[in-house]
């Protein structure tokens, strides 16, 4: 029979200190308890949590409690954690005493103004002769030289704010007279203090993306059993008793839809714990830096470590709505207007046509690479960057371009001719919409549009995006929004077809046309798009 101290043993040896760490202070477990969730924390992290809360619920998973659960140490993860608790970091390589002779003791404390690192023996004249007294002591250093003025040869004591350097005090006397210097000591409280708070900031960091990573686990799962259930009559047998061959479909559609949100979760996830090791890694040196006694080398990394590492802002980030029932339901209506449910008739398309407007391309927005035509009505893609200046508005890694005119309220319609492209987007952008670097093409970043790939891949760029059959492609495209509708379609003019439409849009903002004729594949995609007059 097994022990249970030899079990204890043994898992402690296979479990990893991250395994054993508050998700709250990022340190082992101190007086572990665990929510009702299943959740751990720190005993004393989680009641300030609460305390500082108006809602009683769990700080992973969110989930609420009623009542506030009483909360009672865990013994066996307590138990885990313990020898981790005791681990002692790893000391500092020993600093030796000059001035012993046979065997060499270690060092207590290095004098700057000597030069020369003692033992506890030899640090007693130090401590008794009054002029050796005045002398500057510090924690035992092997590299005594860094800290010695090379200039002056006089012990680095303080710090000059304008050159973010140390100096001596003859420095002072010479090319630091009139900056701001501050004691050595003053200056290293201040930035201990700093980065405290910044410590704070990474801990949050840390947290929010765990989180986040939660939330999208919770998003995949939901997802899942969504596929699971649907049976293709439970969810859609009212709308669509009509088209029953298409549930078989639909079926397929959500497996493969269930499909991509868990690839992208797991992209993300990824993503997300290099981000928290980095975090977690930074979270080290600032503590380490705040209990180091080691003044010069803190004031010389300390700006590197103001630099935050390189993260993305998740706040307003979700994992694609691939699997709601709105979702799936607004894919088989797409589905259906594939085929002949979205022919329109001529009076419909008057209807559509009394609401055109004079679009006119802006050269403001223009990406460097576009070519515009005299009357602003036409653009392609060149193959040299013209010289242009790199405004706000301009779009410089895209071949973008937008209409001149903006809407922010009623009803308007155009016309683009797309003969002989083999790739294009059309649609239109909000107004502050990004233009810089690369640009995904979907609602949430404020584009609404169709597009055109490979001669004969026709998608709308919705979330997700939504592959639509066309044959052949269309040649020109009617583009009609309503603003106050929230509703942006767009139609296959010489087919009379409706080709898809965002609907329940909110625009809160003006919106303009956009364009991108996309790129030249050496002549293949050279045809021009053309704003057409509206007949």
């Amino acid at each position: 029979m097994v022990s249970p101290v030899s079990v204890m043993a043994s898992s402690s040896s296979v479990l990893c200190e991250d395994q054993l760490q508050c998700s709250i202070c990022l340190d082992v477990f101190t007086d572990p308890v665990s929510t009702p969730c299943g959740h751990n924390f720190c005993m004393i992290c989680l009641k300030e949590f609460w305390d500082s809360s108006s809602h009683c619920q769990c700080p992973v998973c969110k989930e609420e409690f009623p009542k506030r659960p009483e909360l009672r140490v865990n013994t066996f993860i307590s138990g885990l954690a313990a020898p981790f608790k005791k681990q002692v970091p790893l000391k500092p390589k020993k600093v030796l005493c000059d001035s012993c002779t046979e065997e060499k003791l270690e060092a207590l404390k290095s004098c700057l103004h000597c030069g020369v690192s003692y033992c506890n023996i030899h640090l007693m004249l130090h401590k008794t002769t009054p002029k050796l007294m005045k002398h500057k002591l510090m924690e035992p250093v092997e590299n005594l030289e860094d800290y010695i003025c090379q200039k002056h040869e006089r012990p680095l004591e303080l710090f000059c704010r304008d050159d973010q350097m140390c100096v001596c005090q003859f420095c002072t006397e010479g090319d630091h007279k009139t900056h701001n210097t501050v004691p050595i000591e003053v200056e290293v409280r201040s930035k201990k203090t700093e980065s405290w708070f910044m410590q704070a900031e990474v801990q949050k960091m840390i947290q929010d993306r765990l989180w986040k990573i939660e939330e999208i686990k919770k998003s995949i799962e939901l997802n899942k059993k969504i596929t699971e259930k649907a049976d293709g009559v439970e969810i859609f047998s009212a709308l669509m008793r009509c088209i029953e061959r298409s549930q078989a479909e639909l079926l397929q559609v959500m497996e493969e839809k269930q499909k991509a949100a868990e690839k992208q979760a797991e992209e993300l996830i990824k993503e997300l714990e290099q981000e928290i090791t980095a975090l977690k890694r930074r979270n080290t040196e600032l503590k380490q830096l705040s209990h180091t006694e080691d003044h010069l080398h803190l004031l010389q990394i300390y700006p590197s470590l103001r630099i935050p590492p390189h993260t993305q802002d998740w706040t307003d980030f979700s994992i694609n709505r691939h699997l709601t029932v709105v979702s799936l339901i607004r894919i088989m209506i797409q589905e259906m207007l594939s085929t002949e449910v979205g022919k329109i008739d001529e009076i419909k398309l008057k209807g559509l046509q009394q609401y055109k407007v004079d679009v006119t391309l802006d050269p403001d927005t223009a990406n460097p690479f576009l070519i515009l035509s005299d009357d602003r009505k036409r653009g392609t893609c060149g193959d040299d960057q013209q010289n242009l200046p790199d405004n706000p508005e301009r779009f410089d890694l895209c071949p973008c371009v937008l209409g001149k005119e903006g809407f922010s309220s009623g009803r308007f319609y155009y016309e683009v001719q797309v003969r002989g492209k083999t790739e294009w987007y059309l649609g239109v952008v909000r107004e502050n919409a990004k233009r810089k670097g690369e640009i995904t093409s979907c609602p949430e970043d404020g584009y609404w549009c169709v597009c055109l790939k490979n001669e004969t891949e026709f998608s709308a760029c919705d979330s997700p995006v939504i592959h639509i059959t066309m044959k052949p492609a269309p040649q020109k495209v009617g583009v009609f929004v309503d603003y106050e509708e929230g509703l942006v379609s767009f139609y296959d003019i010489e087919a009379m077809f409706h080709i898809y439409s965002f609907t329940g849009q909110t625009f809160i903002e003006k919106i303009y046309p956009f364009f991108s004729p996309c790129s030249n594949h050496g002549s293949k995609n050279s045809p021009p798009l053309i704003i057409c007059p509206v007949n």
